[in-house]
C-alpha cells in the first residue's frame, strides 16, 4: 500500500544563513566571459541571449552560510510503496534526497556526507545531492534553498500523492510536481505542470538534475551515438560519443577536467539516460517526449574537479549528474505560448542489465540493451498513458496542506484580482494568504494605501519586485504623494536596472539620495559607476555607503573590491583596519587584505593570509584563489632572478607551479 507521511530527518549540515540585504545588480554587468557556446548566427543562440536574464532579481541573495557543521533537523514529506522509499527535503526546494530500491536496500540516489552550501545557484546558494528540479532562468532554481508548498492530494485509485509547487517570479510562471508510486510499480513517478500566466510567450527553460555515485567501473548510457560536448572553455562542438580523443567519455572517471555531455537522441526514439555499476545496476531516468533532452555533467578527476567535491560534500566526496530538460542542450530557451500549460512525466527506477552488455565494446548494442530491459519494465507507451490518465489528479485541488511557500504567490493574486486584468490562478497551485509575510507587506500597502511604506535609512531595504505593473504603480505613489521618498525612489531604481534602463536606474537612485541619503543607494551607484568602467567614483561612492552602514560583510567586501581596482590600496588597507573582528575573519574580506599585502610586496602577509583563508562563497568557475598564489609566486620568482613579471614569467609561473590543492577550484 502506498503511503505519504511527514517526519523530520537530521543532517550533517552547515547554516544557510541570512539573505543578503543588497540587490543584485549585475543585469547591468559587462561580459566578461563569452557566452558563445553557438555561433553566434545560429537563431537558437540569438533567442537565448534575448531570454537569458543575468542576476536573480526579484529574488535576493543567499550567501549568509557558513561551514559550521551540524546535525540539524530538516522536514521530510516520505513517499513509499512496496518497492520504493523516496524522502523529500520539503524546506529546501523539496529535493528529492533519496530514493531506496526496498528489494535490494540500494539508494539510486547520491548524498555528500555532509550538505554544505556553496555559490553555485541563481542565488548564490546551492547544495549536492538528490535531485533537485530547475526551472526558468538557465542555472539552479531561486528556490533550491527554500521553502516550497507541499500538499497531500489523491491519486483516481484514492492512493495519495505528493505535491510540490510555486509561483516564479522570474517569468511570472506557475509550476507543480505530482509525485505518484503506484503500488505495483517499481517506479517513482514526477508529473511536472508548468502554466504561463502572462499575455505573451515567455521563454521557458526545465532542467532536472541527478546526482549519482562517481565510481570506477560506473558507465553512463543514454541512446545517442553524438552530443554536444561542452568543456567549460570556447564553443559547444558537436562530437560523436563514447569515444572522444581516445578516451571513453562513457566512464567518468575516466575525464580529466569538468564536462557537460548533451546526447543526441534521436526524434522518434524514447527519451531516457542511465548511470550503471559494474554489475550492470543503477538509476535510469525515462520521460514522455516532451522532456527530450539528455545529459551527463561530470567535475572531473583533476584537482580542480575534487577540490570541488570535497567543497561541496566533505571529504571523499565523489559524484556526477545526469539530467533530463526541455532543451536540447542548457543554452537554448524555448518560447512557451501565453496561457499554455506544458506537461510530461518522468519516472525513477533500478535498472537492473547484463554487465557484460552493459559494459561490452559495443556502444550501439549496449545502449539498446538497456532500452530493451527498459521497454520490459516501464513500457513508453505506459508512460504516456499515465501522462494522459493524470490529468484530473494534476487539476484538482490538494486535499491537505503540508507546507506552506513563499507569499509571493499570494500577493501576486492580490495584484491580479485588485487589476482586474488577469484570470485566477489555477486551483491546483493554492496561495494562502497566510503565507504573506512582512516581505510582501510594504508591497500589499502600496496596493491597498496607495503608498510604500516610509522606514529609516538605517534599516535594510527589504525584499525586492519587479515588472511593469508595480513599476507603474510605484511611480504613481511619488507623484507629490506620501509615497514620494527615499525606498520608493530605491526600488524604483531597483526595478528600472532590471527593465535594461540603467539611465532612469541612476537618476532614481540620486532622487532617492536627495531625500534621504543611504548606504543603498550610494551602493547602487557604485556598483554602477564600477561596471561603467568610472573606477575612482565607484569607489569614492562605496566609501560613502560604508561609511553610512559600517560592518555590513556584503558591502565591505565590494567597497573593498572597488578600492582594489581604483588602486586605492592605502584607502583599503585603512578601511581594514576600521572592521570589527568577525568581519576581517570573513573570506572575502580576508582575499582583500591579501591582495592589499600584494600590493605592497609583503608576500609573507599575503601567503599567510592564504593559508589562513577558506572562501565558502568562492562562485563555480572563480579562480580568484589561485590567480592571487601565482601572483605571489612570480613576485617572489621575479625579485629572486633579477626579471621582470612579464607574459613569459607569468606562463611559466603557471606550467611549473603547483598551487595547493585546497587553493585550487580550477575546472579545466
Amino acid at each position: 500500500m502506498t503511503t505519504l507521511r511527514i517526519e523530520t530527518l537530521k543532517i550533517p549540515a552547515s547554516a544557510l544563513g541570512p539573505q543578503n540585504p543588497l540587490p543584485d545588480l549585475s543585469a547591468a554587468a559587462p561580459d566578461t566571459k563569452t557566452q558563445a557556446e553557438w555561433d553566434p548566427a545560429d537563431p537558437v543562440q540569438a533567442y537565448f541571449r534575448a531570454s537569458h536574464v543575468k542576476g536573480c532579481l526579484p529574488y535576493r541573495v543567499q550567501d549568509g552560510y557558513d561551514r559550521t557543521e551540524a546535525a540539524r533537523p530538516f522536514r521530510t514529506a516520505v513517499l513509499e510503496n512496496r518497492h520504493l522509499r523516496a524522502v523529500f527535503l520539503l524546506e529546501l526546494g523539496g529535493r528529492l534526497w533519496s530514493l531506496v530500491d526496498k528489494r535490494t536496500g540500494r539508494d539510486l540516489l547520491f548524498q555528500p556526507k555532509v550538505l554544505h552550501f556553496a555559490n553555485v545557484a541563481l542565488r548564490n546558494a546551492w547544495f549536492a545531492g538528490g535531485v533537485e528540479w530547475n526551472i526558468a532562468i538557465r542555472g539552479h532554481a531561486a528556490h533550491t534553498c527554500a521553502p516550497v508548498f507541499a500538499a497531500e492530494t489523491r491519486a483516481d485509485d484514492g492512493s495519495p500523492a505528493l505535491r510540490l509547487y510555486e509561483y516564479d517570479r522570474f517569468r511570472g510562471l506557475l509550476f507543480q510536481i505530482d509525485f505518484l508510486m503506484p503500488d505495483d510499480l517499481p517506479a517513482l513517478v514526477a508529473r511536472p505542470r508548468v502554466v504561463n500566466l502572462n499575455r505573451e510567450a515567455t521563454p521557458m527553460y526545465w532542467w532536472s538534475n541527478i546526482a549519482v555515485a562517481e565510481a570506477q567501473g560506473h558507465r553512463v548510457l543514454a541512446p545517442a551515438e553524438s552530443a554536444h560536448h561542452f568543456g567549460y572553455k570556447g564553443k559547444i562542438e558537436l562530437v560523436s560519443v563514447p569515444m572522444r580523443d581516445g578516451v571513453d567519455a562513457s566512464y567518468p572517471t575516466r575525464i580529466r577536467s569538468a564536462h557537460d555531455y548533451f546526447y543526441n537522441i534521436p526524434d522518434g526514439n524514447r527519451p531516457w539516460i542511465a548511470s550503471l555499476d559494474p554489475g550492470g545496476r543503477g538509476l535510469v531516468h525515462a520521460s514522455t517526449s516532451r522532456l527530450k533532452g539528455r545529459k551527463m555533467f561530470v567535475w572531473g578527476m583533476g584537482p580542480g574537479g575534487r577540490r570541488w567535491q570535497e567543497h561541496l560534500g566533505g571529504r571523499g566526496t565523489a559524484y556526477i549528474e545526469i539530467q533530463g530538460g526541455l532543451g536540447r542542450t542548457q543554452s537554448e530557451y524555448l518560447p512557451m505560448p501565453a496561457g499554455a500549460e506544458w506537461e510530461w512525466l518522468e519516472a525513477y527506477t533500478l535498472m537492473e542489465a547484463d554487465p557484460a552488455v552493459v559494459h561490452g565494446a559495443d556502444w550501439a548494442a549496449a545502449h539498446r540493451h538497456v532500452q530493451d530491459r527498459l521497454d520490459a519494465v516501464l513500457p513508453q507507451a505506459a508512460l504516456e498513458t499515465m501522462l494522459a490518465g493524470t490529468r484530473r489528479l494534476a487539476e484538482r485541488p490538494p486535499e491537505k496542506i503540508l507546507q506552506q511557500g513563499s507569499g509571493w504567490g499570494a500577493l501576486e493574486c492580490r495584484r491580479r484580482k485588485k487589476d482586474g486584468t488577469d484570470a485566477a490562478l489555477p486551483p491546483s497551485t493554492p496561495f494562502d494568504e497566510t503565507t504573506l509575510t512582512d516581505d510582501q507587506s510594504p508591497w500589499l500597502a502600496l496596493l491597498d494605501d496607495g503608498a510604500l511604506p516610509h522606514r529609516r535609512a538605517e534599516e535594510a531595504p527589504g525584499a525586492w519586485l519587479t515588472g511593469a505593473p508595480w513599476q507603474e504603480r510605484l511611480l504613481g505613489s511619488t507623484q507629490g504623494g506620501r509615497g514620494d521618498h527615499w525606498l520608493a525612489w530605491l526600488h524604483l531604481g531597483v526595478i528600472a536596472l532590471h527593465a535594461g534602463d540603467l539611465a532612469a536606474a541612476a537618476d532614481a537612485w540620486r532622487k532617492s539620495l536627495a531625500r534621504q541619503p543611504s548606504a543603498w543607494a550610494y551602493r547602487n551607484l557604485g556598483l554602477l559607476a564600477k561596471y561603467q568602467g568610472r573606477t575612482a567614483e565607484a569607489a569614492s561612492l562605496y566609501l560613502k555607503a560604508a561609511e553610512l552602514k559600517p560592518g555590513l560583510p556584503a558591502l565591505e567586501a565590494e567597497c573593498g573590491w572597488a578600492l582594489v581596482e581604483a588602486g586605492l590600496f592605502k584607502d583599503l588597507d585603512r578601511r581594514l583596519g576600521a572592521l570589527p573582528q568577525d568581519v576581517r575573519r570573513s573570506g572575502r574580506v580576508r582575499l582583500l587584505a591579501a591582495r592589499a599585502a600584494l600590493a605592497r610586496d609583503d608576500l609573507a602577509a599575503a601567503e599567510q593570509l592564504l593559508e589562513q583563508m577558506e572562501l565558502v562563497d568562492i562562485r563555480e568557475g572563480e579562480i580568484s584563489l589561485t590567480d592571487l598564489w601565482f601572483s605571489i609566486q612570480e613576485k617572489r620568482i621575479a625579485a629572486a632572478e633579477g626579471v621582470p613579471v612579464d607574459a613569459a614569467l607569468r606562463e611559466r609561473v603557471r606550467r611549473t607551479c603547483k598551487p595547493p590543492a585546497r587553493l585550487d577550484f580550477r575546472m579545466d
